[in-house]
């Protein structure tokens, strides 16, 4: 049982509509309905009637609703005391080009956030939080980087990849019918390098070298042309519209999905930095993301 969950629980409680609860929390429907179902089958009672026209709370989800209420209230006052006696100084947080909507409104009150203005790659990101230059960071990185770095993750959501095909399919592809674009340019994608030749591997696609930075933006369409084949697109790497004589297509068998994890360092110990955890780590991005998908 999570605090989020109790969360969930009082939403629909108040809102008796799954969809509009999901839509308070920002949250997908479904993703909602489960975290219910698994709150239920940990408390090991029933705490809705669900049919297709109407929601309404059962006699044990009445009980608990305002004993519920008052526990995330003593939460909130918990978090509000640790980020009191922080340290005037701010907690600094960098990204890669995905951030949760809401992270200004869920950290309102818990912390002075300082979101830093150098948006760099996955990798880099980790790195400045393993040397201190921030303290936190939303971005993509492999176990074995955390364990060698001395990080811990928490998942804040995914992205689920899809590609790029010349002409007007839009049919479903195979992930070991994609191919996968790898640059030269270790500095600039040894994430995402790193992601498409894991993924390569285990689905037998195709990995093709590049030089040209091609990952994202116009130079991705014109391979994707020059190959005449599906190309996988980066995570939430492309903002520019499809061209006319392109069409995206749905990956599957497996979906490729590419995770954004709240970084931070083993053994933090200041208030402020685990409260900005705590807030964020609650967020339930949807899988989704692609082309025209903004930071």
């Amino acid at each position: 049982m999570e605090l989020r969950q109790l969360r969930y629980f009082v939403a629909v409680a108040e809102e008796l509509h799954f969809g509009k609860a999901a839509d308070r929390l920002r949250i997908a429907g479904p993703s909602l309905s489960q975290q219910i179902k698994t709150l239920e089958r940990d408390l090991g009672v029933l705490l809705f009637v669900r049919d297709r026209r109407s929601v309404t709370l059962t006699p044990s989800g009445a009980a608990l609703l305002p004993p519920t209420r008052a526990l995330l209230h003593q939460a909130d006052e918990l978090r509000r005391s640790a980020a009191g006696r922080a340290s005037a100084e701010p907690v600094r947080l960098g990204y890669v080009n995905w951030r949760p909507p809401d992270l200004i409104e869920r950290t309102s009150g818990v912390a002075q956030l300082l979101i830093d203005a150098w948006v760099m790659p996955s990798h880099t990101q980790a790195g400045r939080v393993a040397d201190g230059r921030i303290d936190l960071a939303i971005c993509w990185v492999p176990d074995e980087d955390l364990d060698a770095l001395g990080l811990l993750a928490r998942p804040l959501g995914a992205d689920r990849l899809f590609a790029v095909s010349a002409g007007a399919d839009t049919s479903v592809v195979r992930a070991r019918d994609v191919v996968l674009l790898v640059d030269a340019d270790a500095a600039t994608w040894s994430s995402w390098n790193r992601f498409a030749v894991a993924l390569a591997g285990s689905t037998d696609a195709e990995v093709v070298a590049i030089d040209d930075g091609g990952i994202t933006g116009p130079a991705f369409f014109e391979h994707v042309r020059r190959l005449g084949r599906p190309v996988l697109n980066a995570a939430k790497g492309q903002f520019s519209a499809i061209p006319p004589d392109l069409a995206r297509r749905p990956v599957e068998r497996p979906a490729p999905m590419w995770t954004w994890s709240l970084v931070s360092r083993r053994g933090e110990t200041r208030p402020a930095v685990l409260a900005v955890v705590d807030a964020l780590a609650e967020v339930e991005a949807d899988a989704g993301g692609g082309l025209g998908d903004g930071p």
